[in-house]
């Protein structure tokens, strides 16, 4: 079949207009937070990526990038050498005169919530996929993390049936120092829900760990997540350091798992899902492991 002239180049045109569009998308990006760094590698971004903060630790390729710092002290400076055409990170980055010098050099900068739950992820996903050009990848993604959170909810459901939510402390440390318990309304309460705990911190945000907020307090499992260390020096810098936690039913029963700290920052990350089945098998060890 011929083509007639004016099919051509209307042809030619949506073509042109395009890559026109294309080309407007910003190329260099800079992300200040774990969860949207691993949100732009899973669309697709990694290769527009020119700097990251210290809690973009996953995928591990990204840790050759030039680092910009913790996402809450950064430095105008540094992120403006990298000539970045966009920083994206949520209302956790910072200083706010930081950011208005960023902005004032002519990049853009985008500010995502790290409000953990999912309208607010569909939101992120969303937002990102446009700016990247690929919001039908945005919208399959959070299809796919949509559904394996309802597995969660499904598998849940059963186990709970016949075993009781284990009463649960969530303690984000460093080096075993002081902890702050992990309260409601944070991202570390929203996993030990949809892990299935109870977590038996009333308080609302973070708060420090002191021998009174143990208290009438008897956890059935402690989670905890250390900046510093990981794996057995963290359980062990933890006790060390905190030796009123080795008399809880947790310890005495060997029910204490790790969370990774990168887990909790940024909003939802594309790793959660499968932590929470991690941490489940945990809080639930009678029942069959649930499906990754």
């Amino acid at each position: 079949m011929r083509l007639s002239t004016s099919a051509i180049a209307l042809v030619v045109g949506l073509l042109v207009n395009h890559g026109a569009q294309a080309s407007e998308l910003p190329q260099r990006w800079v992300s200040a937070g774990g969860a949207l760094s691993e949100w732009v590698t899973a669309l697709g971004g990694e290769s527009k990526l020119v700097g990251v903060d210290t809690t973009s630790q996953h995928p591990a390729s990204l840790k050759a990038l030039p680092s910009i710092g913790y996402q809450r002290q950064l430095s105008a400076e540094g992120i403006l050498s990298l000539r970045p055409q966009i920083l994206v990170g949520t209302e956790e980055m910072g200083p706010p005169p930081v950011l208005a010098q960023i902005r004032s050099a002519g990049v853009q900068v985008e500010m995502f919530s790290a409000q953990p739950d999912l309208p607010t992820l569909q939101g992120n996903l969303q937002h990102l996929g446009k700016l990247l050009g690929d919001e039908a990848k945005a919208s399959e993604l959070f299809a796919g993390y949509e559904q394996a959170l309802d597995q969660q909810k499904n598998w849940l459901t059963k186990a709970q049936a016949t075993q009781k939510a284990p009463g649960v402390l969530l303690l984000l440390g460093h080096a075993g120092g002081k902890p702050l318990i992990a309260g409601k309304d944070t991202a570390a309460d929203w996993v030990l829900q949809q892990a299935g705990g109870h977590n038996l911190a009333t308080h609302s945000g973070y708060k420090p760990f002191s021998v009174e907020s143990l208290a009438g307090l008897s956890p059935d499992v402690l989670v905890f997540s250390d900046r510093a260390l990981s794996g057995d020096a963290a359980r062990a810098a933890l006790f060390k350091e905190n030796p009123i936690l080795a008399a809880t039913p947790a310890a005495k029963s060997g029910r204490v798992f790790e969370l990774d700290p990168t887990l909790l920052v940024g909003g939802l990350g594309p790793r959660l899902p499968h932590s929470l089945v991690q941490l489940s098998a945990g809080f639930y060890p009678s029942q069959a492991k649930p499906a990754p």
